[in-house]
């Protein structure tokens, strides 16, 4: 039987025998044609690469596949299949998920078929979890709200509260510490519902931020720390989501901003200065500055300044070129500086909400230099109200 040489086998078995099958085979003629004495070739790593290279360029990246069940399942529930797949796509390929348990548990606690397919839409990952775990979970919120309709309901408008967290565990450590510290069940369900990755935190990182809170008072000269850290946390309920170094910070910047004393710098933090502890550190500095400047080009001293800061520290929660637009549109109407600062509030509405006031206040002559701008800083509700008195009390004259 003629010879063939090995190289000419070798690429002719290559070509129409890919990857692993081709591998195997070439090992079996080898050891075959070694055995009668053809010829001997050494098998060497080089060869042995060669070969693993040549697969790996031709294999492609596996590509998982939705669970046609599983998506059968959502469809029939009534789930937004488009916005599950932009929210947590691999939750639709699993092969085991509990989508009628989780159906069959929510509906037990007074979830209408409307609401569970809303928030299985918009928290995919809830159909993951056991009965067993959404039962111990469910139990521990129960311990802070008063019924089940209270609870569907925050799952209703925001499912990644309850179901974002797995650990159990961590969450009752949690509920007990914060609980230690004198949170009433209001500071608990507002902390729940408005902050809850409070309660996704280690234990050990809320105590942190607690003992942060309680040094700085300590400080301050301040006398009460426990009271002290309860009443930041209960006025900024997303301190304890914010890291310790933010917050230290922000409490310095106050201190050299304003050139304040440590009895002035405790009254604000523990007031209404308590609500900008968490921003960012960069973005109340940028603000300070703006701020301080704007106003001193107004003709406000360092006083004026240090006063509104005291009274209103949200004025650096708002924007630079936003808090401009507020100043002129009220400077435009003949409203003072000094009126702003005495009323500062006022800043918390849009220019549109403003000029809407200003409107209405016009057309029954109502004159802001004797009655000054507190009309301007009512909610709508009130100003309404406040409005019918003022045109009855116009008509009455007339």
């Amino acid at each position: 039987m003629p010879q063939v040489p090995f190289e000419i086998a070798l690429h002719g078995k290559m070509a129409v025998m890919p990857g692993i099958r081709c591998f195997s085979r070439i090992i079996h003629s080898l050891t075959a044609q070694q055995s009668i004495g053809v010829f001997t070739v050494p098998f060497t790593s080089s060869l042995h690469s060669r070969i693993l290279c040549s697969e790996t360029l031709k294999s492609k990246p596996t590509v998982y596949q939705e669970n046609e069940s599983l998506l059968e399942n959502l469809n029939v529930m009534g789930v937004d299949l488009k916005m599950a797949r932009q929210r947590q796509p691999g939750v639709l390929r699993k092969l085991f998920t509990n989508e009628k348990g989780l159906a069959e548990f929510l509906k037990s606690k007074g979830a209408s078929k409307q609401v569970i397919a809303g928030i299985i839409s918009r928290y995919p990952r809830a159909i993951t979890r056991s009965i067993e775990h959404l039962e111990h979970r469910w139990q521990l919120w129960r311990t802070i709200f008063k019924t089940d309709s209270e609870i569907v309901a925050i799952l209703h408008r925001s499912p990644e509260s309850f179901f974002r967290s797995s650990d159990n565990g961590n969450l009752e450590k949690n509920v007990v510490y914060l609980s230690s510290l004198g949170l009433d069940s209001k500071d608990l369900h507002r902390l729940l519902t408005t902050a809850p990755r409070t309660f996704s935190n280690r234990v050990e990182l809320n105590k942190q931020m607690v003992e942060l809170l309680e040094d700085i008072c300590v400080e301050l000269g301040g006398r009460n720390p426990e009271q002290f850290a309860k009443a930041v946390i209960s006025k900024n309920l997303y301190i304890l989501i914010r890291s310790t170094k933010r917050v230290r910070t922000n409490v310095d910047n106050l201190r050299s901003f304003f050139n304040l004393t440590d009895s002035e710098l405790l009254a604000l933090i523990q007031g209404r200065g308590a609500e900008i502890l968490d921003l960012s550190n960069e973005y109340v500095k940028n603000n300070f500055k703006i701020l301080d400047k704007n106003l001193r080009t107004m003709g406000c001293l360092e006083a004026d300044i240090k006063k509104l800061i005291a009274h209103y520290p949200m004025i650096l929660y708002i924007g630079s070129d936003t808090l401009s637009s507020k100043l002129d549109c009220l400077m435009k109407r003949g409203i003072t500086l000094q009126q702003i600062l005495e009323k500062p509030k006022v800043l918390d509405f849009s220019t549109q909400n403003i000029t809407e006031k200003f409107v209405e206040l016009e057309k029954i002559g109502y004159d802001f230099k004797a009655n000054g701008i507190g009309v301007l800083d009512l909610s709508r509700k009130r100003f309404d109200a406040k409005m019918k008195r003022l045109i009855a009390n116009s008509e009455e004259k007339m």
